[in-house]
């Protein structure tokens, strides 16, 4: 049976909840045997690193929340397996309640694509810092002084802060995590 025709689908799930029904829908099709049917199921993920109070927390975070791929031959009783499974709505047609529409090539190369750049791309910081935020230094030889943030350089990931030191303003180069906002 290796010799079928698999196709990618988008599911539409549950949103929030795409990796537990991912988990469902492997099991219920190992548990019914269908195997030979289904290639690949994916939730596309990107690792997102946020800055709260100065400190790096590193999340995960679904690519497109609400939706399931996944490359299968949707023949026999596997539709009505996937869709008997709780949190899964319908898989994406092109008319409602239609058959289910499989992606064409074009739309999984760029699927796939986007999968493999945030895989390679893993530094996906939020900046919660703009032009003009009071911050307090937090590290360094200046840690306590507060300041205004004057630039900010994401490809550096670093502020530059004007603090007063000596009734000066002097700039300060930081790095995101040296900083919290006042």
């Amino acid at each position: 049976m290796s010799n079928q025709v698999k196709k990618w689908y988008v599911l539409k799930v549950v949103g929030a909840k795409e990796a537990k029904i991912k988990h469902m829908i492997e099991s219920e099709v190992q548990r019914n045997g269908l195997e030979d049917y289904v290639e690949n199921i994916l939730v596309p993920t990107e690792k997102v690193v946020q800055i709260r109070n100065g400190k790096r927390i590193q999340k995960e975070k679904t690519l497109f929340p609400g939706y399931i791929y996944i490359e299968a031959n949707l023949s026999g009783e596997l539709p009505h397996v996937i869709k008997s499974i709780p949190g899964v709505m319908l898989f994406l047609s092109g008319v409602k309640g239609g058959d289910p529409m499989p992606l064409s090539k074009a739309e999984v190369n760029k699927l796939l694509g986007k999968i493999d750049e945030m895989a390679m791309n893993d530094d996906n910081i939020r900046i919660p810092y703009e032009v003009g935020d009071n911050v307090n230094v937090t590290d360094g030889p200046f840690k306590g002084f507060d300041g205004v943030i004057e630039e900010v350089n994401k490809e550096r990931k670093k502020v530059t802060v004007m603090v007063k030191f000596f009734g000066r303003k002097t700039p300060l180069e930081l790095g995101y995590f040296q900083v919290k906002k006042v």
